[in-house]
């Protein structure tokens, strides 16, 4: 049976341009719909994190404002039941891929913080795809593909296709003027071949075995590509 690693941010801030940590984490709804997209296919899922932190979610994707105060509260009483696995995550650097088949990063702007630049992030992600297992991403989650360099220096998704959390969608999100880089923008000049759909709707693009989505709403559907994938 397939085994995925989810990769969860550690950070509860981003560092925004005048020097005030913006409270965030992890987005509820793109850690928990994979996961229950994951384990209605019977597969299994280890968490981790820089340095073994406990996840924080962002009350932002919480809001009943948002979402509706049923969803919120079912997001909620879904993270309660989450947390002794979050608090237990295995430390990044530590993990052992032999057992993984597939990679997962939810987003949220925390990982805008700490997986852009995590060496370890980087050298996983060059181990699974290199091996042709899958590594897959969600929203601000694919500022995680930032820092996966080969030994020459080239970055490992140059010219591949993939999405994320677009620059659009940040100036409506009202951070974009704040920001001290925007992660559409940022994967362009790192060469990816990026492409987008409507903002807020649902949209994931699969590149033989990178899968990316663009925001909260393509999580799921970007869990089932993943599961296709390794259930090929």
């Amino acid at each position: 049976m397939p085994k995925i690693l989810v990769v969860l941010t550690g950070s509860d801030h981003w560092t925004l341009t005048d020097g005030t940590e913006h409270p965030t984490g992890f987005w509820a709804e793109e850690l928990l719909s994979p996961l229950q997209v994951f384990s209605d296919a019977g597969i299994e899922v280890d968490l981790a994190s820089p340095e073994g932190r406990t996840p924080v979610v962002d009350e932002g994707s919480l809001a009943p404002d948002t979402i509706g105060a049923e969803e919120s509260a079912r997001q909620r009483q879904a993270l309660d039941a989450l947390a002794g696995r979050l608090e237990s995550t295995l430390v990044l650097a530590d993990v052992d891929l032999s057992s993984y088949d597939a990679v997962f990063v939810p987003g949220g702007h925390g990982p805008m913080e700490d997986l852009a630049v995590s060496d370890d992030l980087g050298r996983i992600l060059v181990t699974m795809l290199d091996a042709g297992k899958v590594v897959s991403s969600v929203c601000h989650g694919p500022a995680g593909l930032l820092p996966a360099k080969r030994a020459d220096g080239s970055w490992l998704f140059a010219g591949r296709r993939l999405t994320a959390f677009t620059d659009a969608e940040e100036q409506q999100a009202g951070l974009a003027d704040q920001a001290p880089w925007l992660l559409e923008s940022r994967l362009r000049e790192a060469g990816a071949a990026f492409s987008s759909g409507e903002a807020w709707a649902p949209f994931v693009v699969v590149d033989d075995n990178l899968v990316t989505g663009q925001n909260p709403a393509s999580s799921a559907e970007a869990a089932q590509k993943v599961v296709e994938l390794l259930k090929a």
